[in-house]
């Protein structure tokens, strides 16, 4: 058998390291593709991921997010051919329809999941998604759990329409895949951030105000003055217990908050009587199902949006890409060069 190379999170007394190793390529089930990963992202679950050795198997290939060619086809696989660009989704077994529990014991990269930090990997012919034409590999691989998160929040339970106000926390790759996504149909997108720099970055990305929320802590009211004290009619919620409170005093009379994120930790505790008084909502949004992403898909397809890039990282130095994750000064995604 050929051997490629991968990455594993193997346990030590210290918790996980990140370790490169010599892996043989197994055989293919009628079903399934073998890819040529090409690029991978990372996202802040792959550090929640590599911080709690206890929640996932030793050895566990890390990382959701990957883009990549085919070069192999099972016995059976009618839908795809080699030469292919496709993206696998971040939850395999979620192709469509209805969420179930089941599915998120599947999640590439996490638990007993092996993910995509790999030169090869393999996916059932019906997890993965056709790369639009316009994007190159590392713009795909920004997406599976970013941008499929961000457009199932707005787009598949959010109804996003056109005018609207969206308030985005953050300049990470969900808060900024969010604003591209809002921004093309016509609504009107509040970013916050702590750096005037990021800021002025997502102006330029199309964002109609920002918020500087180290030097205006009270945002929320701040969003609040910006929308003539009706509040935003969409919010994605990234931050978690620190932004939760804030969030419900800038949302809007019928107003979707977007429950994504935990940067700031878990355990959020909100009071959530005001939502009642606004008939406002909550939607909890954990990523998306495959239809997801090729709905998703279309839609950059038609609109020729591409993700934003901040870093790309040599397959060799992935360790590097974990580091500028963690330190938070990024401005979109970081991806790694694979093959």
């Amino acid at each position: 058998m050929a051997l490629h190379q991968q990455y594993a999170l193997v346990r030590s007394e210290a918790g996980f390291n990140l370790e490169q190793q010599s892996q043989e390529l197994g055989a293919l089930h009628p079903r399934q593709l073998r890819i040529k990963v090409k690029a991978a992202s990372l996202n802040y679950r792959d550090l929640l991921t590599f911080n709690d050795p206890a929640g996932s198997k030793d050895g566990l290939v890390p990382l959701s997010d990957a883009a990549g060619e085919v070069v192999e086809i099972g016995s059976k696989v009618r839908k795809w051919k080699i030469g292919d660009r496709v993206s696998p989704g971040f939850f395999p077994a979620w192709t469509d329809g209805a969420f179930s529990q089941s599915h998120l014991s599947n999640a590439l990269g996490g638990g007993q999941t092996d993910g995509v930090l790999s030169e090869f990997i393999t996916a059932d012919e019906a997890a993965v998604v056709a790369i639009p034409d316009h994007l190159g590999f590392h713009e795909a691989a920004a997406l599976p759990c970013a941008g499929v998160t961000a457009w199932h929040a707005l787009f598949e339970r959010g109804k996003i329409q056109p005018e609207q106000t969206l308030l985005v926390q953050g300049t990470g790759g969900v808060a900024l895949l969010g604003l591209q996504l809002a921004t093309a149909i016509g609504a009107r997108v509040i970013v916050i951030s702590s750096s005037d720099e990021k800021l002025a970055r997502a102006k330029a990305l199309g964002a109609w105000q920002t918020i500087n929320y180290k030097s205006q802590p009270d945002w929320d009211q701040v969003a609040l003055e910006l929308t003539d004290d009706r509040g935003v009619d969409h919010i994605l919620e990234l931050g978690g217990p620190s932004t939760y409170d804030r969030s419900i005093a800038a949302i809007a009379p019928g107003g979707q908050i977007a429950q994504i994120g935990v940067l700031s930790g878990f355990g959020s505790r909100p009071d959530m009587t005001p939502l009642q008084f606004k008939n406002a909502a909550v939607n909890g949004i954990c990523v998306g199902s495959v239809a997801h992403y090729a709905n998703l898909n279309r839609f950059l397809r038609k609109r020729r949006i591409h993700p934003v890039i901040d870093a790309d990282i040599p397959f060799d130095n992935a360790g590097t890409a974990y580091e500028m994750l963690r330190s938070a000064g990024h401005f979109g995604k970081i991806t790694i060069s694979v093959g």
